[in-house]
């Protein structure tokens, strides 16, 4: 059951990292072309931050389930830490009047997350990209 979460857990990295991408370009496009705040960075920020949740989710199972690793507990802790940042533009932009929304909040958070996701992964010596150094 741990090598099958693990596996969930590592291979769902690289689709929150699209999303991430994803997401961070739209609100990079939007600021550099002005366009109106709309629909698609609502979808695109809320796709990467609920993603971003499932992660932290199946982690969560994980150190349940056994890996007890100190470093584990590090990349836990900077994991949801990443997370919080990742919901902070929606819930902050929910708030707000229409026309007061912003795409430089979502670039702001979605890029804070990314870094912190990459602080994450740094006690295990991997990159983004690298293999995965879960294994207890």
């Amino acid at each position: 059951m741990f090598t099958g979460l693990l596996h969930a857990h590592s291979g769902l990295r690289y689709v929150v990292l699209i999303a991430g991408i994803a997401a961070l370009t739209w609100a990079l496009f939007g600021l550099v072309t002005k366009r109106p705040y709309g629909r698609p960075m609502r979808i695109l920020g809320a796709a990467y931050a609920g993603l971003l949740h499932l992660q932290v989710v199946l982690g969560l199972v994980l150190l349940v389930v056994g890996a007890t690793r100190t470093e584990v507990w590090i990349h836990m802790a900077i994991m949801l830490c990443a997370a919080v940042v990742a919901q902070l533009p929606a819930s902050i932009l929910k708030r707000r009047p229409v026309e007061e929304r912003t795409f430089g909040i979502h670039a702001g958070g979605i890029l804070l997350s990314l870094v912190l996701i990459w602080l994450a992964l740094m006690p295990f010596g991997i990159g983004l990209f690298g293999s995965n150094a879960f294994a207890p």
